[in-house]
């Protein structure tokens, strides 16, 4: 029998080893970066509530570019140097002082954004954005883009890390819930030997595409819904609304094209 056994798992190995398969891997949180390699790895930032999905919704929108920025001075001091941007973003879920707008994707309509730059700074994304070093390239994902998201990893042939932002370091359910999301999708063009991912994938089968109910368990959740921002949440959780890749060139975030 242990010699069987001992067989059995020989054979999954060299299976494994010869797997011309790139490797999906989900890291839960900014604190544990430092134990995935990002070099020459498509890496994905993860921000559902609600950084990466105000990117999409902006870029979607027409807005020319997304400026991601660590702190809120940089934030404004951008904003003093080019003509036509907007300084927007938050901190613990409400408008940083000092900044015109905030980080809900419903701000930012086409007849608002268009042709604008749109200089973000939040909590939790833009801050793993910037932490990101030597990955083949850098795209932002959220439900709101769901699908572009699984098209573009799976052309790339690349190991893809998805990269949750959580919140302040901690593990949450809405960033874990869409790397599940996007490796059940793209699980047949992937090989999937990560624990983290075999468990947001498991969330993502739990909550049966109903995303924002799922979420309501969630502690973000209950946090942004007391400052009244349960539609950004939904916003946030319905799937495909826009269908764009933002990708990092540089410093700014743009439109990915083919």
């Amino acid at each position: 029998m242990q010699i069987c056994k001992a067989i059995f798992l020989l054979i999954i190995r060299i299976s494994f080893m010869n797997s011309n398969k790139p490797l999906l891997e989900v890291c839960l949180s900014p604190a544990l970066l430092h134990l995935y390699p990002t070099n020459d790895t498509i890496t994905v930032i993860i921000d559902v509530f609600r950084a990466t999905s105000t990117i999409v919704a902006a870029l979607d929108n027409g807005a020319f570019k997304v400026i991601p920025v660590a702190t809120v001075q940089e934030c404004i001091d951008w904003g003093g140097r080019l003509p036509d941007s907007i300084t927007a973003g938050e901190r613990d879920g409400k408008v940083a002082d000092g900044l015109q707008y905030g980080n809900s994707p419903s701000e930012y309509p086409t007849t608002f954004v268009a042709g604008k730059t749109l200089i973000l700074t939040t909590t939790n994304g833009t801050r793993l954005l910037h932490m990101i070093n030597n990955a083949a390239e850098i795209i932002t994902g959220s439900f709101p883009n769901l699908d572009a998201v699984c098209d573009f990893i799976r052309k790339q042939n690349k190991n893809v890390l998805l990269a949750c932002a959580s919140w302040k370091d901690r593990f949450n359910l809405e960033d874990a819930l869409f790397a599940g999301a996007v490796a059940e999708k793209v699980a047949d063009s992937f090989t999937i030997n990560c624990d983290s991912a075999t468990a947001c994938i498991s969330m993502a089968n739990d909550s049966d595409g109903a995303y924002f109910e799922y979420l309501k368990r969630g502690a973000h959740y209950k946090r942004l819904s007391g400052y009244g921002l349960e539609s950004d949440m939904v916003y946030c959780t319905t799937p495909n609304i826009h269908p764009v890749v933002p990708i990092l060139k540089g410093a700014e975030l743009v439109v990915y094209s083919e």
